[in-house]
């Protein structure tokens, strides 16, 4: 079986794998056997409250959480680790950047192609704070042109929030000249880098990112119910949840300290173990040498689905750039059920539907039926894509 350049325990996988798995937009699976065996180490050896003690478990239990830090910092080149904030997931990161940030009367330009993680918490505050919006619409490949986001400033424009990658149509936005635009205006650029933290390689200092969202299940091949928030040191933002934080206990308010002030109750030790095994393994085997494997195969899918004349390949075109996503639908067919036939008998795990994305669809002109999602990961294989093809080709008969 073709590893397609990533060193990995075939044994492994191969115990692990009762289905074809292409929903890594969703999240990873399966994910690297240090990532369990972080995880279960810390849950026996190490189950104290970081931050909650002086006692030896504790204080490792800290270490636990700053090495997972410092990993995210590396990853980022990120200069002092504490500008990385822990969160449940991305959601809750972006929830804590907008609702941060964003106060009454201020201006927001936000992309047609966000999740709404981005959309509700900024819809909200349009409601309730007289907060005003711009979306910047993207063709139907899924593209966004920078010059109509610098149109689209006002006097008052406070954040302009992007995603890197559609998690609908897998095109890549060109966040250079997003943040190039954002500095020059002074407004705030917030990435959303759900689809592509861990497989492209990001600088938020060369790119002018300000915050960034990120999930730690997803491209980072860590458990669910991490993520988090790199906050710029020039970011004030306010917190999300007030509470304890196991520093200035006497004091009446929030720390003012990083990454106390964004942090509190008690975090996901076990988790945040498990990533920074993740990100490890992501740093040791290259960001560019997964998206490689990625686009390899994504590349082989589009070509025979765009073949099949009942088949629509949506986003980018063959040769374009964009991350392991292809989305399609068959004509005559509902998307959820495309996606159960695929899972009932062939085994062959996708998602369908409107994947948290409504706008994106409307960018597509796919409102009415939403999409097949079959997404790659670092440990996908051209097996998978072959059956993944194959299965569709067969199906297609039917409609």
């Amino acid at each position: 079986m073709k590893r397609c350049g990533i060193g990995y325990a075939i044994v492994y996988i191969k115990e692990l794998k009762t289905l074809i798995y292409l929903d890594h937009a969703a999240s990873s699976w399966p994910k690297p056997p240090e990532v369990a065996k972080a995880v279960y180490d810390t849950l026996t050896n190490c189950g104290a409250n970081p931050g909650r003690g002086s006692h030896q478990m504790a204080v490792q239990a800290g270490r636990i959480c700053f090495e997972a830090r410092k990993q995210i910092a590396r990853l980022l080149h990120v200069r002092n680790p504490n500008d990385i904030a822990f969160t449940m997931n991305t959601t809750m990161a972006l929830n804590l950047a907008i609702l941060g940030v964003v106060e009454a009367g201020d201006h927001v330009i936000c992309t047609q192609l966000e999740h709404n993680s981005v959309r509700r918490p900024l819809e909200r505050l349009k409601r309730e704070k007289n907060v005003t919006l711009t979306y910047v619409e993207a063709d139907e490949k899924g593209m966004v042109h920078p010059s109509e986001v610098e149109k689209a400033i006002q006097p008052h424009t406070k954040l302009i929030v992007c995603n890197h990658s559609s998690n609908l149509l897998g095109s890549i936005l060109p966040l250079e000249a997003i943040g190039e635009i954002a500095q020059k205006h002074g407004v705030l650029l917030l990435v959303d880098a759900a689809q592509t933290i861990g497989t492209i390689p990001i600088d938020v200092t060369a790119l002018h990112i300000d915050m960034l969202a990120f999930p730690g299940h997803k491209g980072l091949l860590g458990p669910q119910g991490t993520g988090g928030l790199y906050i710029g040191p020039h970011v004030d933002l306010k917190p999300l949840l007030y509470g304890g934080t196991g520093s200035q206990s006497e004091a009446i308010d929030q720390p003012s300290v990083r990454p106390d002030r964004y942090e509190s109750g008690t975090p996901n030790t076990p988790g945040l173990a498990g990533l920074a095994e993740g990100v490890k393994y992501v740093l040791k085997q290259g960001e560019e040498t997964i998206h490689e494997m990625e686009w390899e195969l994504t590349q082989m899918t589009i070509a025979e689905l765009s073949a099949l004349p009942q088949v629509e390949v949506l986003g980018p075109a063959r040769g374009e750039p964009r991350t392991g996503i292809v989305s399609f639908n068959v004509k005559g067919a509902d998307s959820s059920e495309i996606a159960y036939i695929l899972d009932r008998h062939y085994e062959i795990a996708v998602r369908s539907g409107y994947h948290c994305t409504p706008l994106a669809h409307e960018a597509a002109r796919t409102k009415e039926w939403g999409a097949v999602r079959a997404s790659f990961g670092a440990f996908s294989t051209s097996h998978d894509a072959e059956q993944l093809i194959q299965a569709v080709k067969q199906l297609v008969k039917h409609y």
